[in-house]
């Protein structure tokens, strides 16, 4: 059953900590982003082993497996943009519908030790890729069709954001 779409537009993480998860992007230096991602890989590991990781919390939230699934699929996204920004003027990054990715990838339907071992196959990709990233390079830009503009430096931050994020959002209140 479909999630009812998150319309909100999160590059607010860019000029303040979240409300919700307590991260601050505005701290994260492009130097930090890959090692921040490959910490967070684990998170998702140890959340697929659950016995219960395909059961939504309720109608309109995902369940931890279509979470992973998620953020295997972000860790490429970004790894894409990352890509388009350094090879590029200003590109416009392709649209990506996160709510049709879940439903046309049947995250739901995934195994999750298959799901575990793409999620962190991705992010050491996409880790490696901002590893990668000369200094003076942090200044390149790349744009969403929406007219949201990054630089390769707020392109990590608002990445390791919405990560960090998922992971709070299926570890919340678990002990």
């Amino acid at each position: 059953m479909p999630i009812t779409p998150d319309t909100k537009d999160w590059t607010w993480v860019l000029t303040r900590p979240c409300p919700e998860c307590g991260f601050d992007a505005t701290t994260v230096e492009l130097t930090e982003v890959g090692g921040i991602v490959r910490a967070n890989a684990g998170i998702w590991a140890e959340v697929l082993e659950r016995d219960n990781v395909g059961e939504r919390p309720d109608a309109n939230t995902w369940s931890p497996l279509e979470y992973a699934c998620h953020v295997r699929d972000v860790h490429s996204l970004f790894a894409e943009r990352l890509v388009l920004a350094m090879t590029h003027q200003n590109p416009v990054f392709p649209d990506w519908n996160q709510d049709e990715a879940a439903v046309e990838g049947r995250y739901a339907d995934q195994a999750p030790g298959q799901v575990a071992s793409d999620v962190m196959d991705a992010a050491f990709a996409a880790a490696e890729a901002f590893d990668g990233v000369p200094a003076e390079s942090a200044g390149r830009t790349g744009r969403r069709s929406d007219g949201a503009q990054f630089t390769i430096e707020t392109l990590g931050r608002y990445y390791v954001h919405d990560i960090v994020h998922h992971a709070w959002d299926v570890t919340n209140g678990i002990d």
